[in-house]
């Protein structure tokens, strides 16, 4: 993919003059960069037209940083739906602030942006490493979280009023857009208030970041579900097994969880569409064939097959309809129908799998990702997540981030892969 107009320039709040606390590490110079293409081919290209291939700011400390910690307040939010790891990335950031930097005045805002909100007076909690010492261990938040907007105009008061000059938001799409429009309205103001992102969605869905926080703890999570869902259809006769797992607009969950868990026989996913009849028919050739077989959906498939009425929640959101149960009902209907006999067991583990404390490798990530994003609010940068790509941790812009919503490609190979694995029709139309 030749992105000659990709734009990842970072905000900044102006040159840094402050030494930095921090020594004997390594430090990030402003020249290090992490290149968005992989391929040789595709870097080559720029060179040879004369230009510079993408890249991406490396995160990471630097040498001199921009606010000056001893002067310094900050405010932590999190928002939208639980995810595996939120209480490791706030204790991260928390701890680095205060044994990295020395910064004594930490808030974290209550129940999302509602927090930072004079509507609804709720009071922030005072962060200390005694507060997050052991939250780590906890699923859910400390936080709370909610969904739906706030005025920007509101919630920048707020951030003048406590004199807070970084906030950390640590959320998906919907809070990302939040953190956006927080921007504009601090430029509009013409003050120093510096907004970093943490990006946090189960769904992994944010685009130019290879895989978001919570989302290796869910795939692993899942393997329970399907396990179970194999052996009730592997025990009986014309056994069926019915996973409806978490992705709205991304099967990226469904994906891997049907790579790790080799008994699945159909991945259902909202990036590949299929039509009812051919499924089911799909379906039958299994069981006659097999006698059992194991089905993962995700969430957002097949809204199209649901005749009922849209609703929205706060956030703008559609609500979805339940495909898991309108699957298991079709499934049941059919087989009665042509007078063959079937046993279905329907599992949906979507909230346990998402309020879960974060497995060992993603609460390393999340130590790292508040650790970088400390680094970068203390260098005065602004309106930028951290990022994560080939393997390093990189500075985003916002804007990017949320330009538009990373989804499995129906040609790629992750497709492909779960195609062999699973065996399924590649169309189901």
């Amino acid at each position: 993919m030749n992105n000659t107009s990709l734009d990842l320039r970072i905000e900044n709040l102006g040159e840094c003059h402050i030494p930095s606390s921090l020594s004997g590490i390594p430090f990030v110079t402003d020249e290090d960069h992490v290149l968005y293409h992989f391929n040789l081919k595709e870097i080559e290209s720029y060179l040879k037209a004369g230009k510079k291939p993408p890249r991406f700011e490396m995160a990471g400390p630097r040498e001199k940083i921009y606010f000056d910690p001893l002067k310094l307040k900050c405010g932590i939010v999190n928002c939208g739906g639980l995810c595996p790891g939120l209480n490791d990335v706030i204790r991260a950031i928390v701890m680095a602030l205060f044994y990295h930097y020395g910064v004594k005045n930490v808030y974290g805002f209550r129940y999302g942006y509602e927090g930072l909100s004079h509507k609804y007076s709720h009071p922030p909690l005072e962060l200390n490493p005694d507060v997050v010492d052991n939250i780590h261990k906890l699923g859910g938040t400390i936080l709370g979280s909610s969904r739906g907007p706030q005025e920007s105009s509101d919630i920048v008061d707020t951030l003048e009023r406590m004199n807070i000059r970084i906030l950390f938001t640590i959320g998906g799409d919907g809070t990302l857009l939040g953190a956006q429009k927080i921007c504009e309205e601090i430029k509009k103001r013409n003050i120093k208030i510096s907004v970093i992102g943490i990006p946090k969605t189960i769904d992994n869905d944010i685009s130019y970041i290879e895989h978001s926080f919570g989302f290796e703890t869910a795939v692993s999570e899942s393997r329970t579900a399907i396990y179970s869902a194999h052996a009730e259809a592997h025990g009986v006769r014309n056994g069926v097994g019915l996973v409806k797992l978490m992705g709205r607009h991304s099967g990226f969950i469904a994906a891997y969880a049907s790579l790790a868990n080799n008994d699945v026989n159909f991945c259902l996913v909202p990036e590949i569409p299929f039509k009812l009849k051919a499924f089911l028919e799909a379906l039958r050739t299994r069981l006659t064939a097999r006698g059992h077989a194991v089905i993962v959906v995700a969430e957002g498939v097949g809204q199209d097959l649901i005749n009922r009425p849209q609703k929205r929640d706060k956030s703008g959101n559609i609500i979805l309809k339940d495909i898991g149960i309108f699957l298991r009902d079709r499934i049941r209907s059919f087989f009665e129908k042509i007078g063959m006999e079937v046993n279905l067991k329907y599992i949906d583990p979507s909230y346990t799998i998402r309020s879960v404390p974060a497995n060992p490798h993603d609460s390393a990530f999340c130590l790292l990702l508040g650790h970088n994003a400390v680094h970068a609010g203390l260098t005065g940068r602004t309106n930028m997540l951290i990022g994560y790509w080939k393997g390093q941790f990189t500075h985003l812009p916002i804007p990017l981030a949320v330009s538009k919503r990373k989804q499995i490609d129906p040609e790629g190979r992750l497709w492909s892969n779960v195609l062999s694995c699973t065996g399924q029709p590649k169309i189901m139309l």
